[in-house]
């Protein structure tokens, strides 16, 4: 079998409701576009995959797929990935991680389909069920919080994450209306999005370490790890960190070896795919640390996500980011959550999912080859 065709079909995402996760994204809306990523192959078997997010147009990356991937991987067998894989990492100067991720999702797809197997299974299955936990965008007040937080506790799900206003005195204020109406019990985790200086960071860390928060994710810059060690050893709530950290696989190290986090993060687009993202969970499992999965930007995503988390046993949890005007698009059926709070299993092929060819048939805007 040999890889034929690598082409990215650029599609419009238009009414993106306005969201704001935090400084690094800040407010955005309207149109977007996702680009359908395929490998072809001269036994007509195809991997698909998408690239590109609500706050990020797939326009940024499409050229750099075909200028600088396709080549790596054209005429090859695609079921050798981790040739692939290594192929398309020593380009990572010309090109991003997003478009490395998308095509190695895509041949992970299409060995799937080859196999007749869900890609958890290909990777080996722990589970069939993860809880989910509801992840906030910033709100207009304390109040719209509050109001959030309580209908995800009534909907059954597990926990709720606050991406707070950015302000770290109000940022506490938040926790704490927050904390009060969803009681002690409640699972509550903050995610501050890398905005603040050190003695801030503490200031909130010790305020939401008193209120029994599960974790304290990304208060710090994404390459401040000598600031991360300084937290770490003045704070007993486990702090979350890597999900941004420069580089993939081998950038975890220096966090690893400095203890300059509790969890190591990350997601099949922000570090270059499910290989990179699988390797790292393992990575992790030997330190007896947690890889949790971070949300993929994109509803394809999040099913290679969900395949990975599926098939390793150090992961807690499955992110749904809100609102879901913001994240889901494209595909004929999104994942969802149950009435007990859980995200079960992709069981199809490959990736499982039913994408929406004719949705994309009408929003194209482009095909690049």
């Amino acid at each position: 079998m040999k890889i034929t065709d690598l082409s990215v079909t650029l599609f419009a995402w238009d009414d993106i409701p306005a969201t704001q996760y935090g400084v690094h994204t800040g407010r955005f809306s309207g149109r977007s576009h996702l680009g359908l990523v395929t490998v072809s192959t001269d036994e007509g078997v195809q991997g698909h995959a998408f690239v590109g997010s609500s706050s990020r147009s797939a326009e940024f990356d499409a050229n750099s797929i075909i200028t600088y991937l396709k080549p790596q991987v054209m005429g090859q067998n695609p079921l050798d990935r981790e040739k692939l894989f290594q192929a398309m990492w020593r380009r990572t100067r010309s090109t991003t991680l997003r478009c490395i991720g998308a095509v190695d999702i895509a041949l992970w797809d299409l060995a799937g389909k080859v196999a007749n197997l869900p890609i958890h299974q290909l990777l080996g299955s722990y589970r069939s069920t993860v809880p989910a936990y509801a992840s906030s965008p910033v709100q207009p007040s304390r109040e719209a919080y509050v109001e959030e937080a309580l209908a995800i506790k009534a909907a059954g799900w597990s926990a709720y994450k606050i991406h707070p206003p950015t302000v770290w005195e109000e940022d506490i204020r938040v926790c704490q209306a927050v904390r009060k109406a969803v009681g002690d019990d409640y699972r509550v985790m903050l995610d501050s999005t890398w905005v603040y200086q050190y003695p801030e960071a503490l200031r909130v860390g010790l305020a939401i370490q008193e209120m029994g928060f599960y974790w304290y994710e990304d208060p710090l810059a994404d390459d401040d790890i000598t600031s991360y060690v300084k937290l770490r050893q003045q704070l007993r709530i486990p702090i979350m960190a890597t999900e941004h950290s420069p580089g993939g696989l081998e950038g975890y190290a220096p966090w690893l070896m400095l203890q300059a986090t509790d969890y190591l993060r990350g997601d099949v687009a922000v570090k270059g795919g499910i290989t990179t993202i699988v390797k790292t969970a393992h990575l992790a499992e030997a330190f007896h640390m947690n890889y949790e999965v971070h949300h993929g930007g994109n509803s394809l995503n999040n099913v290679a996500n969900l395949h990975v988390i599926m098939a390793i046993k150090n992961c807690e949890y499955f992110e749904v980011l809100l609102p879901d005007g913001a994240q889901k698009y494209g595909l004929l059926e999104d994942i969802t959550v149950d009435r007990g709070g859980l995200v079960h299993a992709p069981n199809g092929p490959g990736l499982g999912a039913q994408i929406d060819f004719a949705l994309i048939e009408r929003k194209k805007t482009a095909v690049l080859r």
